[in-house]
């Protein structure tokens, strides 16, 4: 018979008390566990101050918009609203103060190149559109923040200005020229125009200006249904009248005389008394599911 092979036995390992003597773990407090981080919010200004000569422009402004969130600036004429979108934008520096956008700060990151995240609806373009320029290059040209477009257009752009164009409810306008469009379809061809460049932030400046009371209605439903879109970008709407302010906007910045009077949900901020601060004049606030919002004026 063959021979077994001899093995060594196999030796027992000694038990540890490692296990036994090990300290069970703790569960952390409160205070040591750490939330995830906060989504970023779209813009931050901090106790923001401009100020030429003696004339105070903006004192003491503090506003922030967090993704989600529409915003309305409400204010007399006089109050600050225009001063705030220009400094926002880089073009009136602030005496003091902080402004974040976008995740860059004022002074520490080249503002020109947030700009173009940044769409402007203004009346104030009216007059630099070349009269001659069809609707649809005006549209293409909101991709290069030019005015008189002069670059090149490829077909992907023409495709991408006729879809805006749509969403706009402005594709019968796509050849015709600027200066034979009502305001109503300037302000329809601009929204398309600021679209263009995909921006994460949207600004409306006072954008029922000049238009008469039927398109004024279809121009608010316009911007309500696009503030209501999931991929729209955040929607800032500058305005001295209420009753533009549509269902949509869920927060308001209101000014007078360069302060903030309130900065927070309609709720909180769109009542008789914070308006009657704003407009220094009695006044009270109504809502209607039918009309939506509307001022009176009380007599003294």
């Amino acid at each position: 018979m063959p021979k077994r092979l001899a093995t060594k036995p196999k030796q027992q390992k000694k038990p540890t008390t490692t296990g036994l003597l090990k300290k069970p773990v703790r569960p952390a407090l409160p205070h040591q566990v750490k939330s995830p981080k906060a989504a970023a919010p779209i813009l931050n200004v901090s106790d923001l101050h401009i100020r030429r000569g003696k004339t105070v422009i903006l004192e003491r402004v503090d506003w922030r918009i967090n993704r989600g969130e529409n915003w309305v600036i409400l204010g007399a004429n006089g109050s600050g609203k225009t001063s705030l979108l220009r400094a926002l934008t880089g073009y009136f520096p602030p005496t003091r103060g902080e402004i974040e956008l976008l995740g860059g700060q004022y002074g520490n990151c080249d503002w020109r190149a947030l700009r173009e995240h940044i769409g402007i609806v203004t009346t104030s373009f009216t007059s630099l559109i070349p009269p001659a320029e069809p609707a649809l290059e005006t549209v293409i040209s909101g991709k290069f923040a030019q005015l008189d477009l002069w670059k090149k257009v490829t077909k992907v752009d023409c495709s991408a200005a006729r879809k805006l164009l749509a969403l706009v409810d402005g594709s019968y306008l796509e050849t015709r020229e600027w200066q034979f469009l009502s305001q109503g379809e300037r302000q329809r061809v601009l929204i398309a125009r600021a679209l263009m460049a995909r921006p994460r932030l949207l600004i409306l400046d006072e954008p029922c200006a000049g238009l008469d009371p039927v398109a004024r209605v279809e121009f608010l439903k316009l911007v309500d249904r696009l503030a209501r879109s999931p991929r729209a970008p955040a929607l800032v709407f500058v305005t001295h009248h209420v009753e533009e302010i549509t269902p949509a906007f869920t927060h308001a910045l209101l000014l007078r005389k360069g302060g903030v009077v309130a900065a927070g949900t309609r709720a909180r901020t769109l009542n008789s008394e914070k308006l009657s601060q704003v407009f220094a004049a009695p006044v009270r606030l109504s809502r209607s599911a039918t009309h939506g919002l509307r001022l009176d004026i009380q007599s003294q």
